[in-house]
């Protein structure tokens, strides 16, 4: 067993202060991927800091009217909150699609943000990875690769982000808030996670040092339609093979706003801003909705096993973008 220091922190400032004092130091939240992570050798902190406990639990509306989730909301609370079941229905499906119930009742919101990708190759030390450890290679690219990307892939990897609650908030014009010896920011949630290129090492945007602090969803009135569907292998406790977020608005016959992302196809959830583009002022018909999609995936470059992907992220999507709009159709 390799030895760890242990710093349970008290403060955002003690977090930052305690990791940037500790080379080789990792944040520690739930556990539910960086726990299993160093016990399969993929992860070997040389301290881990604890920020399960810092006051970032609240989910709270602002004076504007939208909604700040604290880092350490716990996956299965947030999913319940009245709040996000109302204005944000996609989110809180995300969330219950996404591992068992004993594991959302672990995993909180920054940690869900940070998971590590599922590729098996990244997971298994006697496999080359580029991601675990630069130049080895990609194992997956000639490999298997079934559940891997099809969108904004490289040479160097070809692994998918396996969050779904990512993808909801990439949909929903969320930002995540970050704390760091730089003092604090944020960005769009569809930005924070990167594509590979050539450094398929750096999973997300976020600077050394830094910690997630919240997200915050941006004003939205209840009963805006969103919705989260996920195609995966089996019922329960699955990675998405395929999956969409969706947030559409209708007015006088016409789509008026929409956001649209796809989950596990690609590094990082997918915004789908050409077919955004396109659906916008145009009516909710099932022809828009094929042009736009279909606009969107044109980009697609399967690989040797995955290709079955397109036709489903496809199929997933057009069918989330009508039922929608079915209301506004009638």
């Amino acid at each position: 067993m390799k030895p760890f220091a242990y710093v349970r922190a008290a403060s955002v400032e003690e977090a930052a202060d305690a990791y940037a004092s500790r080379p080789g130091a990792r944040y520690l939240g739930g556990g539910t991927n960086l726990v299993d992570l160093m016990k399969l050798g993929v992860e070997r902190p040389e301290a881990l800091i604890d920020v399960s406990r810092l006051p970032l639990g609240a989910v709270e509306e602002l004076p504007d009217g939208s909604l700040r989730v604290g880092a350490t909301v716990r996956n299965s609370d947030l999913a319940a909150h009245p709040l996000v079941r109302d204005r944000y229905p996609a989110l809180s499906q995300a969330l219950l699609a996404g591992a068992s119930g004993q594991l959302r009742n672990a995993a909180t919101t920054g940690g869900n943000l940070l998971q590590r990708t599922r590729c098996p190759y990244f997971q298994d030390l006697s496999k080359p990875c580029n991601k675990r450890e630069p130049g080895s290679g990609c194992g997956a690219l000639e490999g298997v690769h079934r559940d891997h990307a099809v969108l904004g892939h490289s040479e160097h990897c070809v692994a998918t982000n396996p969050s779904d609650m990512a993808v909801a908030l990439a949909a929903l014009d969320a930002r995540v808030e970050l704390y760091g010896p730089e003092g604090t920011r944020s960005v769009p949630a569809a930005e924070f996670h990167r594509l590979p290129g050539d450094r398929p090492e750096r999973d997300t945007e976020i600077l050394p040092g830094e910690l997630i602090t919240g997200v915050v969803l941006p004003a939205r009135p209840a009963g805006l339609p969103s919705a989260y569907r996920k195609a995966r292998d089996r019922a329960s406790y699955a990675f998405a093979l395929a999956s969409v977020a969706a947030v559409v608005e209708v007015a006088d016959g016409v789509v008026s706003y929409v956001g649209l992302a796809f989950g596990a196809l690609a590094h990082r959830p997918w915004r789908a801003r050409r077919a955004e583009e396109a659906l916008l002022g145009a009516a909710p018909t099932v022809a828009a909705f094929e042009h736009a999609v279909d606009l969107e995936l044109a980009a697609a470059r399967p690989l040797r096993d995955n290709a079955y992907k397109v036709p489903l992220a496809r199929g997933i999507a057009l069918d989330v973008l009508g039922s929608l709009t079915a209301p506004a159709r009638t």
